[in-house]
């Protein structure tokens, strides 16, 4: 068991992530070294682990809500009572993700104000497409036969959504949702510009004065936990596909 935990990749980017929230406010020495020309190497203004800690609450919100709508969308035009509106609904959903966060940004602001509401918007909007179009990939690929066996031994069309549908479609759908997560942990380094703590604070604030470790810092504590939820889904794509084959 010890052995195979070691060979998890997951827990090695989990360790690696947590040794740098750690090590990252008494690295001034080695950022000194690496840039010698700042002189304050290492971001102060906050600590990185409640950085890290409001990111991931930005990115389970906005996801979260993103998740709810594109899988009830695609549940929705997937039904035969829908299916007129699936054209409607993706044109929406897409032309919605063709603006640049930092467009819905500068529209939302002046509406809602500076804070997390515009920031959720915005990521919402980027990351509902994936979750819808993977929805209605997976519930369209499930085969015709099996949904027919199960009305003929008198499952009724919400049995067979909960019971037949949703299962076959849960490795597709939940690689959507992945996709989405994924793209919302790096766009909600935006958020800061609107006056959101994330940690896109020192990547923001070593842009505006040239500060490279700053850009540095926020933007590899990003990467890891990129990485580390991206392993997560993998696991749990993997406990799907073993559970089908039961």
């Amino acid at each position: 068991m010890a052995r195979r935990a070691l060979r998890d990749p997951l827990i090695w980017v989990v360790l690696v992530l947590v040794v740098l929230l750690a090590l990252l406010p008494r690295a001034d020495g080695f950022f000194a070294l690496l840039f010698p020309w700042l002189e304050r190497p290492i971001y102060r203004q906050e600590s990185f682990l409640a950085l890290v800690g409001a990111h991931l609450g930005l990115v389970g919100a906005s996801s979260a809500a993103a998740s709810l709508i594109g899988i009830i969308a695609g549940i929705a035009v997937t039904r035969p009572s829908g299916a007129e509106f699936r054209a409607m609904v993706t044109t929406i959903v897409t032309t919605g993700q063709t603006f640049p966060p930092v467009a819905v940004l500068a529209i939302a602001v002046p509406v809602m104000g500076f804070g997390a509401l515009p920031a959720l918007v915005a990521l919402f909007l980027y990351g509902v497409l994936p979750i819808l179009e993977s929805t209605i990939a997976g519930l369209t690929a499930v085969p015709v036969a099996v949904r027919d066996a199960a009305r003929g031994i008198g499952m009724s069309d919400g049995a067979v959504l909960r019971r037949v549908d949703l299962p076959l479609a849960a490795p597709v759908i939940i690689a959507g949702v992945r996709t989405s997560v994924i793209i919302n942990v790096g766009t909600a380094a935006i958020a800061s510009t609107v006056g959101v703590r994330s940690l896109g604070l020192p990547i923001i604030i070593g842009l505006n004065a040239a500060n490279v470790a700053y850009v540095l810092q926020g933007a590899v504590l990003i990467g890891l936990m990129a990485v580390a939820l991206d392993l997560a889904f993998e696991r749990v794509l993997r406990r799907i596909e073993r559970w089908r084959r039961l």
